[in-house]
């Protein structure tokens, strides 16, 4: 509970340090105050569009918000940084908790969303996307460009798990097949990203390895308020399994003793995780090493433990996510770094330490 509360306590912190750092800088006052003000003045316009009676009554509250000093800085907070730090956040921990409930059920410490197959699968989609460019169904379905990408992403994603899955049943769902099964599908979808970069036109290209590099520039306030909801129903509900997690990690047979239907917790499980990460990489592109680095991290501190290792992790992957991604915007400003970047040798260099680290005991 105390890694909770100060992975909790460190993500805000990061969140209003990141919101005032950038090619303009912000003090941190003026950003609390822009995040405030903004906050109250919406409020306000909602209670005076829906709800007049209470609008009276919090038109009289005699307390107030000031308005920054910073004249630009509710524009810059609130209208570009904001959306970026909340997609960050919620991609951090939708990746992370999927990491570490992927690794439960399958008792596979590198297991992750990439590892089963999903990032390639969404690459593919991805690609796919930007070759055909948009054109008719895109009209017809009344889909701006971005999400004719996202909307391909998301759905080659969540089929490469079904189809990983119904790989494994044709031949036993065990642990071992699941991930065999996962490596395959990648490799397919790799080799579909490969064909099309080779059949595609340059300014095609440069689209498409930037997409697959990793990014927030997807961020909008659109794009976050569709993805908590999602992130929120995803996380409780995975929460909700914590303790058939516990159970799992003796073994299925232990496991289908305490009366846990083993097939049927890994299906859901692994279509939850998989849905909640591809809802964020089809915004963000592909971002490696946070499903591996979150939950490797707290099991160091707190254990296996699922019931505190899911929070856990899904703050500490966010945390990382939103550093890095700090990072990526100002160390060149005013020019961007695709996080993808940043977290691939984060990660490079993390997992070398804990390789290091165990001189033959192991990752943990």
């Amino acid at each position: 509970m105390a890694l909770i509360v100060g992975l909790s306590i460190l993500l805000i912190a990061t969140a209003v340090f990141s919101a005032g750092i950038g090619t303009v800088s912000i003090t941190p006052q003026d950003t609390i105050l822009a995040i405030g003000h903004s906050c109250a003045v919406s409020i306000q316009n909602f209670l005076h569009t829906y709800l007049p009676s209470v609008a009276a009554w919090y038109d009289s509250v005699p307390f107030t918000i000031p308005a920054p000093s910073n004249p630009q800085a509710e524009l810059i907070v609130v209208g570009f940084r904001l959306p970026r730090i909340f997609l960050a956040i919620l991609t951090g921990i939708s990746l992370a908790v999927a990491g570490a409930v992927m690794q439960g059920l399958l008792r596979n410490p590198l297991v992750s969303p990439f590892t089963l197959g999903l990032s390639s699968a969404a690459s593919f989609g991805a690609a796919l996307a930007i070759v055909i460019g948009p054109g008719v169904l895109v009209s017809y379905f009344l889909m701006s460009y971005d999400m004719w990408i996202v909307v391909f992403a998301f759905v080659f994603g969540w089929l490469s798990m079904l189809l990983v899955y119904w790989i494994s049943r044709s031949r036993g769902t065990t642990q071992s097949t699941l991930i065999l099964a996962g490596v395959v599908i990648g490799y397919l979808f790799t080799a579909g990203v490969m064909a099309l970069k080779y059949i595609t036109n340059n300014e095609k290209l440069r689209e498409l390895m930037v997409w697959l590099m990793g990014g927030m520039w997807g961020a909008s306030w659109s794009a976050v308020l569709l993805l908590i909801p999602l992130v929120i129903i995803c996380f409780f509900l995975l929460e909700r399994k914590a303790w058939d997690l516990n159970a799992l990690s003796a073994g299925d047979d232990v496991a289908k003793n305490l009366g846990i239907n083993v097939e049927r917790l890994r299906l859901s499980g692994l279509m939850i995780s998989t849905f909640a990460a591809s809802c964020c990489l089809a915004f963000t592109g592909i971002i490696g090493f946070i499903g591996l680095m979150g939950p490797h991290i707290c099991r160091m501190i707190i254990g296996s433990d699922h019931r505190y290792l899911i929070p856990c992790a899904g703050l500490m992957g966010a945390a990382i996510l939103l550093l890095s991604d700090t990072v990526a915007r100002t160390i060149m400003s005013p020019v961007e770094i695709p996080v993808g970047i940043i977290m691939y040798a984060i990660g490079g260099v993390f997992f070398l330490f804990l390789i290091m680290r165990a001189k033959g005991r192991g990752l943990y």
